[in-house]
């Protein structure tokens, strides 16, 4: 039996129509004269969470990140499980199977990841389905291919969805505790290899506008009269002259006016110095890809990407267009015989504007489209062979049918061919230059030229923009002599940078190397595919809208970034926040694709690289939010804990700050943790130094630690015992998981059901924090009751000066030695050991 396994459910039924009869239908798959089609619903094994490695990765701690798993796992999606057996069954029974997944990158995978968790050796067959009418699909499955030549396609797919996965999960925990650390008690930063310096591209051009200061400039244009007839020229000043600013403006209005009073007094003569005409050939546009499609609709009506990508499945389904997510703008020459038939499907569409633009299409004609050599996997998107009538069609539907129509139209029409002149007139010594074109043969921009155009514009047929028409100059040589009549001053402003809107972050994603910041980077990644897949870019922008990163504006929908926004942005380093590495490895993942590079070698960069950043998330620096900040290190805010002794409140940066203080009416008491602050001002002391001064302190004077201290160090070297009252040994220990982050792990946990949708973070109750334990003393504390001697003799030489009541003793805890006071739990001060001493600085 041979199975045909399709993508999903629509391609499948089209195929079992191509195959011989009778087609019987049965629950998940079809039976044909030729074999049985089966189908997944797109990708029915999903990758594996990290608490389905380790189940104690499902708690949210920045000391077990990096997450590397050992060995990857797939799990079956729940939803897609009773089809996922069906296909299991099916496989079982088949003496070969037919691999019928889009013909892209990710359409290789998702069958590939089926068959290989299945363990299937049995023969294995592609179908390249580039369009679903009956033709094409009779025409490939007369075609298959050996599945083993798309191997490196697998493993290009296999290396993008393994490296999403390790910095998606590893970076969004790592900065999303960092914004924890900082206050952003409600944030969830999830952090995407593609949709990170997306939104970054967002961020530096907002903060562009935002810093941008228009600059005032003037400009002179003269009128030159010449015996064929006259012309405008524009004055270009010398870069030595006075007034100009450091891209040759002229900003001095002064001076503009001096020069043009000089201009206008006689003599008028000029002379024509450089004169140049230039016969010109402009190619039609290629035929569309999706990013250009999705770009073009942008511009043209306002479509968003989504909008556009979704529209163009539905043509695909319905067979009038070709497979749309294609990254591809060529045709293969096996197809050029179609075009007669397409062209007449054209003329009787009911469209009235594609019927005129027919007649003059040459159906012979091959332009620069057609190459075999541009083609991979799939082309362009084109209409197919089924006619279609365009009135039945949606707005939306029509629309994108008719720009498709009209690029492949313009294949069959001539080029277009103009003559470019260019003209230097010199005139009182100054340089005046002047431009111009005129049009031998319009060709294939008749199709552009729309009836609600600008006087002198037209559409362009490359990107939907409209570019001004240069008109004509008259006939002329060099050395010919001209004479000024009149000149005319004005005024300019520079404008700020234009926001993106979802269709032009579209194309800046997919002409990323205009912004990588490295300059030979920017050389190397001129030719490559951009930043994220022509499926995904789309979704990318939907993605950060839906989660409120960025925010549509206005009728164009501009898109501004919000608060959030800023800080993941801000907190990052340029590695997540300019697309060079992005841009590098999507280039290496497409030349994987062409069997050059590895997947071990390709995740053996991801891990180190996702190691390097979760090393710089502990020390990510994000704007402190919250009422209580911390009046140590001021990048964390104090948060309320109970220890075994009552409430207290500690520093969200711990262990890097250790502050803690009381507990006041349920506040932070923050006078008295200012006042112990500032009493630890001066230089250190050793723990000895201090006993003897305290001891040797006359009769009613307080015994406090000396003056001679100095304010904390960085929270590295220093805790701040001293002057900080900190609770004990233990209760510290418990801080490494409740501000490590374990009192919102599981919090973290549970609105993270999937990386893909964390949902809103629940408020957090008191009760839910694990208690403190001050064990330790309090056993000592018991065993001293009892008579008990202990273990570690105290020094008992060593007076505590945090309460200057009670003496230091060396206590053995859980996590190692430390010092603790006499008077506990009076007094909860406790010191680290170091080699059999309080260390009190």
């Amino acid at each position: 039996m041979r199975l045909y396994i399709a993508e999903k459910p629509s391609m499948g039924r089209e195929i079992a129509k191509c195959l011989k009869g009778p087609v019987v239908r049965h629950d998940g798959y079809l039976v044909t004269g030729e074999g049985t089609v089966t189908w997944l619903f797109g990708h029915v094994l999903r990758q594996a969470e990290p608490e389905e490695y380790d189940a104690r990765w499902k708690r949210w701690r920045a000391e077990d990140l990096p997450i590397i798993p050992r060995k990857w796992k797939l799990i079956v999606d729940a939803k897609a499980a009773k089809q996922f057996a069906i296909v299991k069954g099916l496989i079982e029974q088949a003496d070969e199977i037919v691999h019928g997944g889009d013909p892209d990158r990710e359409g290789q995978l998702l069958v590939d990841e089926v068959l290989d968790y299945l363990g299937t050796k049995k023969p294995v067959r592609r179908i390249l389905l580039n369009a679903l009418d009956a033709r094409s699909i009779k025409q490939a499955n007369a075609s298959l291919r050996d599945n083993s030549e798309f191997f490196h396609l697998r493993q290009s797919a296999l290396a993008r969805a393994r490296a999403d996965w390790l910095i998606g999960m590893n970076l969004s925990r790592a900065y999303t505790l960092a914004a924890r650390r900082a206050g952003h008690d409600k944030i969830v930063l999830p952090i995407g290899r593609v949709k990170t310096p997306t939104l970054a591209l967002v961020v530096r051009r907002e903060r562009e506008i935002e810093g941008f200061k228009p600059v005032s400039y003037y400009t002179i244009k003269g009128a030159f009269a010449h015996a064929g007839g006259s012309f405008f020229a524009q004055w270009k000043p010398k870069d030595t002259m006075a007034g100009l600013d450091s891209e040759n403006r002229l900003v001095d209005k002064s001076l503009a006016e001096k020069w043009l009073q000089a201009f206008e007094a006689l003599p008028h003569e000029a002379k024509i110095t450089a004169y140049q005409k230039t016969k010109r050939e402009e190619p039609a546009p290629l035929p569309f890809s999706l990013s250009s499609l999705q770009v073009l609709a942008g511009k043209r009506f306002g479509y968003a990407p989504q909008l556009v990508l979704d529209t163009a499945q539905k043509l695909y389904e319905r067979k009038l267009t070709t497979y749309p997510r294609s990254d591809c703008e060529y045709l293969p020459q096996n197809q050029h015989g179609d075009a007669k038939k397409i062209l007449a499907n054209l003329s009787a569409s009911g469209d009235a504007e594609l019927a005129a633009w027919v007649p003059a299409a040459n159906p012979a004609a091959k332009s620069r489209a057609w190459n075999d050599k541009k083609i991979s996997a799939h082309h362009a998107i084109i209409p197919t062979t089924v006619r279609t009538d365009v009135r039945k069609l949606t707005a939306e539907e029509r629309n994108l049918y008719r720009l498709i129509a009209r690029g492949y139209l313009a294949q069959f029409y001539p080029v277009h061919t103009y003559d470019q002149t260019k003209v230097a007139v010199t005139y009182k010594d100054e340089l005046f230059a002047a431009s111009g074109r005129t049009e031998r043969e319009l060709g294939w921009k008749t199709l552009y030229k729309t009836a609600r155009r600008k006087v002198g514009k037209e559409e362009d047929g490359a990107d939907g923009e409209e570019t001004e028409d240069m008109g004509t100059l008259p006939a002329m040589k060099k050395q010919d002599m001209v004479g000024w009549t009149e000149g005319a001053l004005a005024a300019r402003e520079t404008k700020p940078p234009v926001r993106f809107t979802p269709a032009t972050l579209l194309a800046a994603m997919k002409e990323i190397h205009k912004y990588v910041k490295n300059p030979e980077a920017k050389k190397q990644l001129k030719d490559v595919y951009g930043i994220g897949t022509e499926a995904t870019r789309a979704g990318i922008i939907d993605d950060l809208i839906r989660r409120k990163f960025l925010a549509p504006k206005g009728k164009k929908k501009q898109l501004v970034p919000t608060p959030t926004a800023y800080l993941l942005v801000d907190a990052l380093p340029d590695e997540m926040t300019y697309p060079d590495a992005t841009a590098v490895w999507e280039d290496k993942l497409h030349s994987m694709a062409e069997g050059d590079g590895t997947l071990a070698d390709f995740l053996a960069g991801q891990i180190a690289f996702t190691r390097a950043l979760c090393e710089k998330a502990g020390a990510a620096r994000m704007l402190v939010t919250g009422k209580h900040v911390c009046p140590r290190c001021g990048n964390g805010v104090l948060l309320q804990r109970k220890g075994k002794n009552g409430a207290f409140w500690g520093c969200s940066n711990y262990p890097k700050c250790r502050m803690t203080t009381e507990d006041r009416n349920g506040e932070p008491d923050m006078e008295a943790a200012r006042a112990r602050l500032a009493q630890a001002s001066g230089g250190t002391i050793s723990a000895r130094a201090l006993a003897q001064r305290m001891e040797a302190a006359p009769a009613g004077e307080p015994r406090h630690a000396p003056e001679t201290r100095r304010p904390c160090g960085s929270a590295e070297e220093l805790v701040c015992h001293l002057a900080q009252g900190a609770p004990s040994a233990a209760d510290e220990a418990e801080f490494a998981s409740l501000f490590g982050a374990a009192d919102y792990e599981r919090e973290l946990a549970a609105a993270a059901e999937s990386y893909a949708d964390f949902a809103p973070m629940r408020k957090r109750g008191q009760d839910d924090a694990p208690k403190a334990s001050a064990s330790p003393l309090e056993k000592l504390a018991a065993e001293e009751a009892a008579g008990i001697a202990p273990d570690e003799p105290p020094s008992g030489t060593i007076p505590c000066p945090a309460c200057a009541d009670g003496r230091l003793r060396r206590v053995l805890g859980r996590n190692g030695a430390f010092w603790g006071c006499t008077n506990y739990p009076r007094c909860t001060a406790t010191f680290d050991d170091v080699d059999g001493t309080p260390r009190l600085n």
